[in-house]
């Protein structure tokens, strides 16, 4: 997830705190103590959820050791962790990948989050959060939120032009050339090959067009004429209207905000930086200068986009999940997931509204009047547009994700961890390779890490 501030702690420094303090071991349960790892590790999000954590702690007699952990460094922590036998009880803010690397890995009650669900009302959540966190008709986990991946594209530019807003892969190609002039690029575009940044944003781009990870019986179709066509668009927008280099999650931000891009894809964590709502990520643009709002009062927002072999709309978001671990104090890790659920939950989402959509409905009111940012705050209904918001809140309802509806999650959990399409994508953009052939190099890449998936 493309966050704010990069946090970064190693693993050794980790590992050693993670040692200390245990992690669901007979001791802390004997103490009637929880342990609790979350991804959203930045300090003012950790203060909140120590403060929730203190408030179960005097509601239910459990403590709670809270310990942050960076998401960039989630699989070595998490492999070490089990190694030692010190996996923590409950893990928060989890992406779709990390749970189902967890479940690849055998590290997951399956039980437990069910009966949360159920306990809360399973009609209370929204049902495509509860779709995407089930395999073989088991919850793996307990969807708590999630952010989307938008086009945001300049309205100004667009309308002095004559262009329409970039919703289909013709329109976004053809404002990206027209507007690619004066010192300004038609878009900037993520192509680094490392970066999970790049394959959030191919994939969105890859759905709109009907491309697919696998087909209904696992088949990998990274080859398909869809996929190819989209690797072909992605690529050419790369070379021909984006920044040279290999452009990433940071560099994406900083050209759109400095207003030397026209459009880019970014995830919906950038709309506080964008309305000048934190101090560290401010606008550049000259324009900015006097009015730090002026980039988001001046930028449209798509949603969905729609390729010409596409049969609908597509927009790639991510949910980010409660998990109880295998062996945990199930009892106390119930009770904890489900305080962080509902009395909880408006302040868990508040955190940072602006990337935690939620995905218990009932909340929409209260989302809307939760104040966005860092150094000065204000709820997003007071810089976007209300069909703007509208669309974002419901935006859980209808994501669209690789691999995971066809039954192979496991997959998806393991393609992040050497990201191939990216790999792919960067040697496309470079130019040493066709769209087909870097297409055929993405699927052989997947389907050897199929192979090795147990």
């Amino acid at each position: 997830m493309p966050t704010k501030v990069t946090a970064v702690l190693s693993v050794a420094l980790l590992t050693a705190a993670l040692a200390a303090c245990g992690g669901g071991t007979e001791q802390q349960q004997a103490d009637n103590t929880i342990t609790v790892w979350t991804e959203e590790n930045l300090p003012d999000r950790m203060a909140v959820q120590q403060t929730i954590a203190a408030e179960f702690t005097k509601a239910t007699g459990i403590k709670v050791n809270l310990v942050g952990v960076a998401e960039n460094q989630f699989s070595q922590v998490i492999t070490s962790a089990a190694a030692a036998g010190e996996l923590p009880d409950v893990i928060g803010a989890l992406p779709l990948p990390a749970v189902r690397e967890l479940e690849a890995n055998d590290l997951l009650d399956t039980e437990t989050p069910g009966k949360i669900v159920d306990a809360l009302g399973r009609d209370s959540f929204s049902s495509r959060a509860l779709e995407l966190d089930t395999a073989d008709g088991k919850l793996l986990a307990v969807p708590s939120d999630g952010w989307a991946q938008l086009i945001l594209y300049r309205k100004d530019l667009f309308e002095k032009a004559g262009l329409e807003p970039p919703d289909t892969y013709e329109r976004l190609e053809a404002a990206a050339k027209a507007l690619n002039t004066g010192g300004v690029a038609g878009i900037t575009l993520a192509v680094a090959p490392k970066d999970s940044f790049t394959a959030q944003s191919f994939e969105h781009v890859a759905l709109a067009n009907g491309c697919q990870l696998v087909d209904d019986s696992g088949n990998v179709t990274l080859d398909s004429p869809q996929c190819v066509r989209a690797f072909e668009f992605y690529s050419n927008l790369a070379r021909n209207y984006s920044v040279k280099g290999k452009q990433d999650v940071d560099s994406t931000r900083a050209t759109y905000f400095a207003g030397k891009a026209a459009m880019t894809i970014w995830s919906s964590f950038i709309l506080d930086e964008m309305a000048g709502l934190r101090a560290d990520a401010l606008p550049s643009c000259a324009e900015c200068r006097d009015d730090k709002a002026w980039l988001a009062e001046n930028t449209g927002v798509v949603t969905a986009l729609k390729g010409p072999d596409g049969s609908e709309p597509a927009q790639f978001g991510e949910i980010v999940s409660w998990t109880v671990m295998r062996d945990s104090a199930k009892d106390s890790a119930q009770k904890f997931v489900s305080f962080m659920m509902k009395e909880g939950y408006e302040r868990w989402i508040g955190m940072a509204p602006e990337g935690k959509f939620p995905t218990r409905k009932g909340f929409a009111d209260a989302w809307d009047k939760m104040p966005a940012g860092v150094d000065t705050k204000k709820p997003l209904s007071e810089v976007y547009p209300a069909e703007v918001l509208d669309s974002l809140r419901g935006s859980p309802d209808t994501f669209a994700r690789w691999g995971i509806p066809q039954g192979q999650g496991k997959l998806v959990g393991a393609t992040m961890g050497e990201l191939p399409v990216p790999k792919a994508l960067g040697d496309l953009a470079g130019g040493s390779l066709t769209a087909q052939a870097a297409a055929a190099q993405a699927k052989a890449d997947v389907e050897t890490i199929k192979r090795g998936i147990r």
